[in-house]
């Protein structure tokens, strides 16, 4: 099923973008800023603008003999970043390879895999006030980065569009390989670029190719729940993976969760729990917005029935 906007828009600099909210009330004009869209979930035609950056020019902002600061801007596609950093000898992004989307949205979601979360990378992120047309630049703390969080989802939602991202990489080894079996993935005294093989390999055997199977990647959020209540748990399910978040909280593998409840190929419509990762939902080729609405609904009240734990989406639905 088609889904249609009202417009689309794309903007090459800063310029102009504050041309083309001059332009609209931003108070009355529903506008809708994405990357590659591999988050989100329309489930009706958008009555507004989607708004699409082709800002993607990268440079070297400054550097020492330890790190590298790199400005990127919003539009560049976020696995060609990690591929460069890895080209030129950098640290630090390699475990997120693979992950679809641009650079603007990966800031905005907190984008994340095998360890390690993009606001470890990021120094400052560049945006426009909507409201203003102004500049205004926030340092990683002000981002308010948390899991999948960040200010531009929470208070700042629907406030800033972000045109640049500088990340600050390594020019020395640090790498990140106690996620699962990536140490054993990478090889022996591997390089950033045997990490970023050894996690595309890994995200390929796991993960649909969207190519063949629409889907949106994971589509709920590994849960944190209370460390009273995961004791509870690992007592009737003692194989529970599980993650200590602090010594309060743990975190719990969604993916882990739904297989439990003996939904891995449930099917509703067109909308099926994928075989082999029942974290990702997918197209099977005819899916309604409707169908992966109401799959995700029954996974989420198959979870609390049997685990007492809410799944929040990831997906954004629209």
């Amino acid at each position: 099923m088609n889904v249609f906007a009202s417009q689309w828009g794309e903007y090459h600099s800063e310029d102009d973008l504050r041309q083309f909210f001059a332009r609209i009330n931003c108070r009355t004009t529903a506008v809708l800023p994405i990357g590659q869209g591999s988050n989100l979930l329309f489930t009706k035609n958008f009555e507004g603008i989607i708004l699409h950056s082709q800002m993607r020019k990268l440079h070297i902002v400054d550097e020492t003999a330890d790190y590298c600061l790199l400005r990127v801007e919003s539009g560049v596609v976020w696995d060609d970043f990690c591929g460069l950093t890895v080209n030129m000898g950098l640290y630090g992004a390699e475990n997120l390879s693979l992950i679809p989307g641009e650079v603007g949205a990966a800031a905005v979601q907190n984008i994340g895999a095998y360890g390690v979360e993009v606001k470890d990378l990021i120094m400052q992120v560049e945006t426009i006030d909507r409201l203003s047309g102004a500049t205004h630049i926030f340092s990683q703390v002000d981002c308010d980065y948390g899991y999948r969080h960040s200010i531009f989802k929470g208070s700042l939602k629907d406030r800033y569009i972000i045109t640049a991202v500088v990340f600050r990489l390594s020019k020395t080894p640090c790498l990140r390989l106690d996620y699962g079996d990536l140490w054993q993935r990478a090889g022996k005294n591997p390089t950033a670029s045997d990490v970023r093989r050894a996690v595309i390999t890994i995200r390929r055997s796991k993960l649909p190719d969207p190519a063949l199977w629409g889907n949106a990647g994971s589509f709920f959020k590994n849960p944190v729940i209370e460390l009273a209540h995961f004791e509870t748990l690992v007592h009737t399910y003692p194989d529970l993976p599980h993650f200590f978040a602090d010594d309060n909280h743990v975190k719990i593998p969604a993916a882990w969760l739904i297989e439990r409840c003996a939904l891995k190929g449930k099917r509703i419509g067109g909308a099926a729990v994928y075989e082999h990762q029942p974290l990702v939902i997918v197209n099977c080729g005819d899916a309604t917005p409707n169908d992966v609405v109401e799959l995700s609904q029954l996974i989420r009240e198959r979870v609390a029935a049997k685990f007492r734990i809410d799944l929040v989406p990831e997906v954004c639905f629209i």
